[in-house]
């Protein structure tokens, strides 16, 4: 699997990353989540480093203070996880990349 830095929230001894693939998905490293191997916390400004026209294809839990909280499958390729500098209070995921939509329309009611 290639990386690619998209980019990076530092905060509180924290390095959230994000990376997308040559496999066209997301490599999102996060802190991690207690009793959850496969979900990872970041800052909301984490998305903001997202390809222009694509995003997460994930549910992001809003944890109410600055930050979400996703799942996906835990990284296990050795090639790309040597390219990542991840803390030990860190884990990283990857997920699918889906396209954007916007949805247009007046609201009512």
């Amino acid at each position: 699997m290639q990386l690619t830095f998209l980019g990076k929230e530092t905060q509180g001894g924290g390095s959230p990353t994000l990376y997308a693939t040559d496999r066209g998905t997301y490599v999102v490293q996060g802190w991690k989540v207690s009793g959850y191997p496969a979900r990872v916390e970041i800052p909301h400004r984490l998305l903001g480093h997202v390809e222009k026209g694509k995003c997460l294809g994930v549910h992001l839990d809003d944890t109410g203070r600055g930050s979400f909280v996703l799942a996906g499958e835990p990284m296990t390729d050795a090639d790309a996880l040597a390219q990542m500098d991840i803390p030990g209070h860190e884990t990283c995921v990857e997920v699918p990349t889906k396209k954007e939509v916007w949805v247009s329309g007046t609201a009512t009611g």
